[in-house]
This record gives C-alpha cells, sequence and structure tokens, in this order.
C-alpha cells in the first residue's frame, strides 16, 4: 500500500507542497454530508429491524461498542490498527450475518449482524470513516476531531 504523500508526489510532481483533504483521499462538503446521512439511514434501518424482530435490547447495549475493540490492534502499530479496525467497520461481513441469519434459521446470527450493522452506521454519521495506515484520525470521511 502506498502513502498519501506518494499518490500526491505522482499526482502534481511534488510532496513539498501542502496536500488538501481531497489529494488526500478525503471527501468533502455535500459528498461527506451525503456519507454521514447514509451512515444515519444504516443505523436508523438495522434499529427498525432488530425491533421489529423483537430482539433483545439489552444484547444491544452490550454488543453496540464491540467492533471497536478492534481498535486495540493500534497497539501493534498504525498499519495494523486500520487494518484491524476496517475489517470490522466495513458492511460486508455484518450483512453476511444478518443474510445467514435471516435465510439460514439463524436469529441469533441475524440480530448480531443487525447490532453490527448500527454500530458501523453510527460511527459513520459522526464521521468516522474507514482509517487510513497514517493515523487513526486519516479516515476517508476526513479527520477524526475536526482535523482536515
Amino acid at each position: 500500500m502506498t502513502t498519501p504523500a506518494f499518490h500526491l508526489a505522482l499526482s502534481n510532481g511534488s510532496a513539498s507542497s501542502a496536500p488538501n483533504a481531497t489529494d488526500l483521499g478525503f471527501v468533502t462538503g455535500s459528498v461527506r454530508l451525503l456519507l454521514r446521512l447514509e451512515g444515519f439511514a444504516a443505523f436508523a434501518a438495522a434499529l427498525a429491524v432488530y425491533g421489529r424482530n423483537d430482539y433483545s435490547w439489552t444484547a444491544f447495549a452490550v454488543f453496540f461498542l464491540a467492533p471497536d475493540l478492534l481498535m486495540l490492534a493500534y497497539l501493534a502499530g498504525p498499519r495494523a490498527g486500520a487494518l484491524g479496525y476496517n475489517v470490522v467497520h466495513t458492511y460486508v461481513l455484518p450483512v453476511a450475518l444478518v443474510c445467514f441469519g435471516f435465510f439460514g434459521g439463524a436469529p441469533i446470527a441475524a440480530a448480531g449482524g443487525l447490532i453490527w450493522i448500527a454500530h458501523i452506521g453510527f460511527d459513520r454519521a459522526l464521521g468516522y470513516g474507514l482509517k487510513y495506515p497514517t493515523a487513526f484520525s486519516d479516515t476517508h470521511l476526513g479527520g477524526v476531531g475536526g482535523r482536515h
């Protein structure tokens, strides 16, 4: 994987000029807003389906933050941390889990997948995007905490 500075060097011939958010791969403006709204929509939809199926709200509360345990991978460095965080903060695995749960007759899997989707959507709505290996605060939705 190449660094944002390397991409910048390829795009304008110099890594010495100050990069802007778009050069680093961060979305900005109305696109960022739409992605955050999309995250909120995923959160709301997962909550609605979860509630409609009468799954345990206690389980929801207990497991809602479970995907964030993978942030411990940052103890091994930013590259490992970003990989760990990104694996559990994409929709691919939880959607597969929900499908398996609903179509395979495993309601506990469906409930777990819905909690997971709700977590990811909530994070995205707050502006926590997928991480770049440069630093925890460097995400596809811009910098965490107002950076970029």
